[in-house]
């Protein structure tokens, strides 16, 4: 990677509101991005400097800084800076063999791959906290690290953690795809992004009109129904909290009969991950009786497609994610295909109502007050909802995944120990078997709550498979 100055001229744009959200959340410790790949080659440092320049070089929204200006008080975007501010930090031997041993240390960590405990050590380093202050310096703030970890028998871990304003999971996935192909023989390394307009700025005419009587009224209902939510047991309320992972993966034939299940219902995996969360965490509670609970439910979609003009899935970098908030109901013996099917289609509907575009402004000004005001949330824990799921999984093939990098693993996700959900699902189906991560904050909850909550939301989709089997087998 060269470190001369280019003859790029340097833009400025103010960012958006759900990037000034994102700026807030990141600071109190949620969407700090980090993917983390385990190579097992020699690696050609140089290549891989070039091929990080190369990406950034690609995506102006890459090649910024945070900047606040110091007479107005807005913040703004920095893009293409004279000298790139990317730097790939070497992680020696001994020095990753101590952090390692330091990480392995703590009672729960001792099983965890040094992938596992690496990727859960860099969601918790924020660049970016007390951010507020430091913008005021005249460079501004880097948006993107790279990290190289050396591991014994010529094994390396490398580690990009970014800013989640500027990078989305449809962002995150491009990228690593940019990168084998920058690091492979086949050339390539992405196309140019023309721009890097905040999504408010590219909703379509009309799309996110709404009344102030409306604005109200929805605040008010978000915020009256936040009260009336169930929440995961909490463990540790006072303890300060970092984000931690469970790895969740189901074998090719039960991945393959969860998504004919919801192909047969007109559903998607998401709503079915949401479901199955929602029955585990209300059976991890003992209750004399039937009640019904409620839980929220947030679901993300890409709205790339639904812009004005439509951005490509593979030619922009940014955050493009809106937030759907729902509610769900859930009582004792629910079938986990009935609650998917009622997830899902609440989703939809809402989506259908344009809600992922209305709703935008509501949400973010809700996000911020939690943030500013911990004691809105339940118990100050800063929990908005019990899961946030994606629309759609991320679909990927090891050949594609390897055959450039030779990785032996991978994985990515980004950080919740601030304002959000009690568990974020990142689900990705590689070669047919579905493999997720649920972040989640401790103390507020524990590694052992999380593998229990998880191993009954395994089961309870196991039983859901087989009794679409028991179906197919009565209809045929």
């Amino acid at each position: 990677m060269g470190e001369n100055p280019r003859n790029f001229v340097s833009k400025t744009r103010l960012l958006g509101s759900t990037e000034q959200n994102w700026c807030k959340a990141v600071a109190s410790g949620t969407g700090i991005t980090a993917l983390a790949l385990q190579v097992s080659k020699n690696l050609n440092i140089t290549l891989l400097k070039n091929a990080l320049h190369q990406i950034q070089n690609n995506h102006p929204i890459l090649n910024s800084m945070l900047h606040k200006n110091t007479t107005t008080g807005s913040p703004s975007f920095i893009t293409n800076p004279p000298t790139p501010h990317i730097r790939l930090n070497t992680i020696t031997l001994s020095t990753t063999t101590q952090l390692l041993h330091t990480l392995t240390s703590r009672g729960s960590n001792a099983s965890l791959s040094p992938l596992h405990l690496i990727l859960e050590h860099e969601l918790n380093i924020n660049e970016w906290s007390g951010a507020s202050s430091r913008l005021l310096c005249m460079e501004g703030l880097y948006l993107w690290f790279a990290n190289l970890y050396t591991l014994p028998d010529q094994k390396w871990i490398l580690v990009i953690r970014l800013h989640t304003a500027i990078c989305d999971r449809t962002t995150a996935v491009l990228l690593l795809k940019e990168l084998r192909e920058a690091m492979g023989e086949r050339g390539g390394g992405g196309c140019k992004d023309e721009g890097n307009l905040g999504i408010e700025e590219l909703i379509p005419v009309g799309m996110a009109k709404k009344s102030m009587w409306e604005h109200g009224m929805d605040m008010m209902t978000y915020s009256v129904n936040t009260f009336r939510l169930k929440n995961l047991k909490f463990q540790d309320v006072k303890g300060p909290m970092h984000s931690e992972v469970v790895r969740l993966k189901m074998n090719t034939q039960e991945t393959h009969m969860v998504l004919h299940g919801c192909k047969s219902r007109g559903i998607k995996l998401c709503g079915v991950l949401a479901a199955a969360t929602i029955i585990a965490a209300y059976s991890s509670k003992r209750r004399p009786n039937n009640h019904r609970k409620k839980y929220g439910v947030v679901f993300l979609n890409d709205c790339r497609s639904y812009l004005q003009p439509p951005l490509s899935q593979h030619h922009s970098a940014g955050f493009y994610q809106s937030a759907i908030n729902t509610i769900q109901e859930v009582k004792r013996g629910e079938n986990l295909w009935d609650l998917a099917t009622r997830s899902y289609t609440s989703f939809a509907s809402s989506k259908n109502n344009n809600k992922h575009f209305t709703d935008i402004a509501d949400l973010n000004f809700l996000m911020a007050k939690a943030v500013d005001n911990p004691s809105l949330t339940p118990k100050s824990s800063l929990r908005t909802a019990l899961v946030t799921v994606f629309e759609d999984p991320v679909i990927e093939t090891s050949r594609a995944i390897r055959q450039d990098l030779s990785l032996d693993d991978y994985v990515g996700c980004a950080s919740v120990h601030g304002v959000g959900p009690s568990i974020a699902i990142f689900d990705t189906v590689v070669d047919g078997q579905l493999d997720c991560l649920f972040v989640y904050p401790s103390p507020l909850h524990s590694r052992e709550q999380m593998e229990e909550l998880i191993a009954t939301m395994k089961s309870n989709i196991v039983d859901g498979i087989k009794m679409e089997e028991n179906l197919e087998f009565r209809v045929t």
